[in-house]
């Protein structure tokens, strides 16, 4: 990024003039449907579909710059309310759209949003509470009166704070399961929250387990663990903590592989 295009000082005037892509461009939307038909009919797979951008979290301090995003929380609240709001708008005018073309085919939607790091939740549960928490909770009911798709909400490190305000909200299921940041222990999770949550991710540790620092025999024993963890009564999709990076060794890639194919089959489960 090479700049912040609502940094410095602005006022709500700003935040209105400032023009952002249009969510209901026909372009975005050409030959969906047909691509659409195609995976569920021919294909026979499951309907995911993305957001039109990052969260609005995200794309709040990406627009305003970090240090003047987090403190306008607590010094111009107006100011930030201002911004989150218009990435909310244009997010729901995305979905109303989509929606519209889509219907109830859909089975996943697919939403972003980071506010967390490895050691902390980034915003304090109070801050989200106020400022954050209506306005997912604004995107998920929407979602929910539009379609019956399960919502997926990706959201990085270290957020278990926010888990039951998520839960309350209307969060299906949660994703990357950054299980080597603080607080997101794979067991805890699961004994915590596996009866409201779907666990998409945690299935290997990518920071810890995974890399050309590790065995295969360290990496197996890491899957093992987290199906162990997180698939017994349902609600788990396997998947790694976020992306298998350049310095993963392709035997490791194959351990991981061959242990989810003994262990991690719903029809032979093991746990």
């Amino acid at each position: 990024m090479f700049d912040h295009p609502l940094s410095g000082d602005i006022d709500e005037w700003d935040v209105d003039r400032y023009v952002l892509p249009d969510p209901a461009d026909p372009a975005r939307f050409a030959g969906i449907r047909e691509a659409a038909k195609r995976v569920l009919e021919e294909e026979q797979r499951s309907l995911i579909v993305g957001n039109i951008s990052a969260g609005i979290f995200e794309m709040y301090l990406w627009t305003r710059g970090f240090q003047r995003g987090y403190s306008d929380l607590i010094g111009n609240p107006a100011l930030s309310q201002k911004i989150l709001r218009r990435f909310t708008d244009m997010q729901l005018a995305y979905w109303e759209k989509m929606f519209g073309v889509l219907g109830d085919m859909i089975d996943v939607v697919q939403l972003a949003d980071d506010f967390a790091g490895q050691h902390d939740i980034l915003i304090s549960p109070s801050s989200y509470g106020k400022y954050l928490k209506p306005l997912h909770k604004e995107m998920f009911d929407f979602i929910h009166s539009r379609s019956s798709a399960k919502i997926f909400l990706h959201s990085c490190g270290s957020i278990r704070k926010v888990i039951p305000d998520l839960i309350e909200i209307g969060l299906d299921i949660i994703n990357p399961v950054q299980v080597s940041a603080a607080g997101m222990d794979s067991a805890e999770l699961k004994r915590e929250y596996g009866r409201d949550l779907t666990f998409w991710g945690g299935g290997v540790d990518t920071q810890r387990a995974f890399d050309e620092n590790h065995t295969p025999e360290e990496v197996r024993e890491d899957v093992k663990r987290r199906v162990a963890d997180l698939m017994p009564g349902g609600g788990f999709v396997f998947a790694t903590v976020h992306n298998i990076l350049s310095n993963v060794p392709p035997e490791n890639i194959m351990a991981m592989w061959e242990t989810l194919q003994e262990y991690g089959s719903y029809t032979s489960c093991k746990f």
